[in-house]
């Protein structure tokens, strides 16, 4: 072998290039876990402001294709612009309960104009991480990635009953595809070899969705009416500026940069068993601000990364950015294509729910691997604890916040990993180090 040879790296580390009859599946299996709660988001807040026909069916093609336009700037950089990871993008949860509040006030284009703001505000974060990087010890981001995955929870147990809303919720029907998708998941990861369990999660959810079929629990109705092509049309909804909607977003998106370094560090350990850079850091913070800014001009919410498949990959252990890459097509693809992008969402939300409860539960793992990798002191117990009570407390018990101001109840009230985020970040500042800690520090710098 000749020495000056590069050695190949493993086709599924972060640069690998599995072929694509393997990278096909595999890049699936990311977008089946994320696809229905991207479109959740639109439809929610379309319905809140009386958005129907086709204007929601702009928002909706908007959530696909931005989503996947972002997800390949993550893996594939322009500039700085990306963490040149695996990481998948899309509306999120997080931002539901301060996009429901803008919308109300301000309308589709009043929040759009707050993202766009928003979005250019969270790029400069990312410019300043390698200072700003002192406030996110182990302590701070693997609390932030427990919240995300114990948050995450319910959101699992609803779609395995059948998802919100639905009206067969908790029959039996929903709760024997859903466990059958999950044992089979198990089965497979367990006890398959090569594609077989790489792909587990893939085959799964299609050995489902045909038990879902003869069990007369699909509905093809939206896939007769979707039309064969659509092109984005940007600024369709045109952007208003109102600083009363632009103040709550700014405040989402420095939450939603904590949760982004949380998630990197979460992919980076669960698959790869390492620290991100900053560079890696200052790249997904930076793609999260300017694709919500693009997303904004295409009539899309604020992008960020989902959480759902940073749990698939500490499941898989697939690092390679080329498989979530060729997901990404098959996002942008359902956006162009709305009769594809119909027929995926024509997944039950139970046959989802069986496989997301699984990659949920290792997010939930991958928060206390961060927080054990390094020995538990006083300090961190004390910040990791009250900001679980807070975080996880006041979410289920929203009526202690009665007596906030509306603004303040909203970025709280809905949402687990703000205040949790913000509780660690605050008692990490104020609360004094250890001495240990203090000497680790130093001999830190020193070196």
């Amino acid at each position: 072998m000749n020495r000056n040879e590069p050695v190949n790296r493993s086709k599924y580390d972060v640069d690998g290039v599995p072929p694509l009859r393997e990278a096909v599946p595999l890049g699936l299996q990311h977008i089946f876990a994320m696809f229905l709660s991207n479109i959740a988001v639109p439809i929610i807040v379309a319905r809140v402001v009386g958005i129907s026909g086709k204007d929601l069916t702009v928002l909706v093609q908007s959530a696909m294709i931005m989503a996947g336009v972002a997800t390949l700037i993550q893996c594939y950089p322009i500039w700085r612009v990306g963490a040149k990871l695996p990481i998948v993008m899309g509306s999120s949860f997080g931002f539901l309960p301060t996009n429901i509040s803008i919308a109300s006030g301000y309308g589709i284009s009043g929040l759009l104009g707050a993202t766009f703001v928003g979005g250019l505000f969270c790029a400069g974060l990312g410019f300043f991480i390698k200072p700003l990087r002192r406030f996110f010890p182990k302590v701070v981001t693997g609390t932030v990635v427990l919240t995300i995955g114990l948050s995450l929870l319910p959101t699992g147990i609803t779609a395995m009953a059948g998802g919100s809303g639905s009206e067969t919720f908790g029959s039996a029907k929903n709760w024997l595809v859903s466990l059958f998708v999950m044992f089979l998941v198990l089965l497979l990861n367990q006890y398959g070899k090569g594609m077989t369990k790489t792909s587990s999660i893939l085959i799964a959810i299609i050995i489902g969705y045909l038990l879902a079929l003869v069990l007369n629990m699909v509905e093809f109705g939206a896939v007769r009416e979707a039309s064969w092509f659509s092109l984005p049309q940007p600024f369709y909804f045109p952007l208003v500026f109102k600083w009363g909607a632009i103040a709550p977003m700014l405040i989402m998106f420095i939450v939603t940069a904590v949760e982004t370094v949380g998630d990197v560090t979460a992919i980076t350990m669960g698959g790869s068993d390492r620290e991100p850079t900053n560079k890696e850091l200052s790249g997904a913070i930076l793609a999260n601000g300017i694709t919500s800014s693009l997303a904004s001009m295409f009539n899309s919410l604020p992008n960020t990364s989902f959480s759902q498949n940073v749990g698939m990959i500490s499941f898989t252990k697939m690092m390679s950015r080329y498989i979530v890459a060729v997901g990404s097509f098959f996002l942008i693809a359902a956006g162009l294509i709305p009769k594809f992008g119909a027929t995926l969402s024509s997944l039950p939300q139970s046959v989802i729910g069986g496989a997301s409860i699984i990659i949920f539960s290792q997010i939930t793992l991958t928060g206390i691997g961060i927080l054990t990798s390094e020995p538990l002191t006083d300090r961190s117990k004390v910040i990791i604890g009250l900001s679980l009570v807070f975080g996880l407390g006041l979410t289920q018990v929203p009526e202690a916040m009665v007596s906030l101001p509306d603004f303040l109840a909203t970025l709280f009230g809905e949402s687990a990993i703000v205040i949790a985020c913000i509780v660690a970040l605050v008692l990490n500042i104020i609360i004094p180090a250890e001495e240990k800690d203090s000497g680790k520090l130093n001999e830190e710098k020193a070196e």
